[in-house]
């Protein structure tokens, strides 16, 4: 397996929800009475790579987890992962950043004159 500086330096949060997504797959994949192997088929990957996916390995690439989402009927979910709708962060920035007040804009009269 390949290692990158990033992957040997995960922030501790983000490593423990890599694992905590992983072993929510494997659960939701056995509750689903769906084999390694059967993932493994479906997803085109090798039984290697689901077994580290659902042991949280972060080499795995986002678009297997993607894939074994979708295999899992749960693809939807990940299109709400950084949603602006849920960014409260971004949405207060972005409020700070909006004018004061309301810009006045000027309109065209009937004789083509600006008002």
């Amino acid at each position: 397996m390949k290692s990158s500086l990033a992957q040997n330096s995960l922030p501790a949060p983000v490593a423990q929800a890599i694992t905590t997504l992983g072993a929510d797959i494997s659960t939701a994949r056995r509750l689903r009475g769906i084999s390694v192997q059967m993932m493994a088929e479906r997803a085109l990957v090798g039984r290697n790579t689901i077994t580290r996916l659902e042991r949280g390995d972060p080499g795995v690439s986002i678009g297997i987890y993607a894939t074994v989402l979708f295999v899992l009927g749960m693809a939807d979910r990940l299109a709400v992962l950084a949603s602006q709708a849920t960014d409260p962060v971004g949405l207060a920035q972005a409020e700070a950043r909006a004018p004061k007040r309301p810009r006045r804009t000027s309109k065209k009269t009937g004789d083509g004159t600006r008002t």
